[in-house]
């Protein structure tokens, strides 16, 4: 069974015509491996982009909005990001921007909105390639390729110290943060704490640790103290701090920074 999309069918997975084993690229395969995440609000053209690109041996992470879509680029760093445009609550231009702010990594905008000012506006935002939809799967993927080949021929991918889910932003190397678009006021201990815990995202880091990286080697018993500015940080970060969504506690060990669900 084939869908036919962007002019291209495209097996359904589970059929079988499927074949999963990722394919050899006309290039020998040097994009085999890379990583690009797909965003858009479809689903099924998620699903069918996703199966196209992973059957050339492309590692594939999906977002179905733009706040998903930052979460997944700071926790999986993509090589490339094919990004949707007519997204709710986050649009695509949005995206775009916060994107650029996180990682100079290649953007392609595929959209429907085919205007000349759309175009324009999306490359001034900073995407690398503009495709309108329909496209053919091959047209994209050479377009793809041809990114990729270009950042391969440049520099690696700088990533910025930055954390950004659409409510909570966290710039390390600036230090701001803000919530819901506001800048919040950290006092020097209570960013330092905060730049602890994001630096080790995922991770649970241990009271002592964090007291002697913060405070130093004589607070490393402190763990009221610990307590006590881990409180005031969800205060100013934390949609409800009683039920904290970013800073979380792993009872008689330590705290960890985890991102936001999407």
């Amino acid at each position: 069974m084939n869908v036919r999309v962007m002019g291209e069918q495209f097996p359904i997975v589970g059929s079988r015509q499927t074949n999963n084993r990722p394919l050899k690229t006309d290039n020998g395969g040097q994009e085999a491996g890379k990583k690009i995440l797909i965003v858009d609000d479809d689903a099924a053209l998620v699903k069918v982009l996703s199966l196209s690109l992973e059957r050339e041996g492309f590692e594939v992470v999906a977002a179905l909005s733009g706040a998903e879509a930052l979460r997944k680029a700071y926790e999986s760093r993509p090589d490339l990001v094919i990004l949707d445009i007519m997204m709710p609550h986050m649009d695509g231009w949005t995206t775009c921007r916060r994107l650029r702010e996180i990682a100079d990594m290649p953007i392609i905008m595929l959209t429907a909105k085919g205007d000349e000012s759309d175009i324009v506006r999306g490359l001034d935002l900073g995407a690398d390639d503009y495709i309108t939809k329909p496209c053919s799967s091959e047209e994209l993927k050479a377009r793809i390729r041809a990114l990729l080949r270009r950042v391969q021929s440049t520099e690696k991918t700088e990533w910025q110290a930055t954390y950004d889910d659409g409510w909570l932003m966290i710039d390390l190397s600036r230090q701001q943060v803000n919530v819901n678009g506001e800048p919040v006021d950290l006092t020097p201990t209570e960013f330092r704490l905060l730049s602890c815990l994001v630096q080790r995202n995922g991770q649970v880091v241990p009271h002592r640790e964090l007291l002697t990286e913060v405070w130093g080697p004589e607070y490393s018993d402190q763990v009221s103290y610990l307590s006590v500015y881990v409180r005031y940080l969800r205060q100013k970060i934390e949609q409800n701090p009683s039920q904290p969504a970013y800073i979380l506690t792993k009872w008689g060990m330590g705290y960890r920074f985890a991102a936001a669900e999407g």
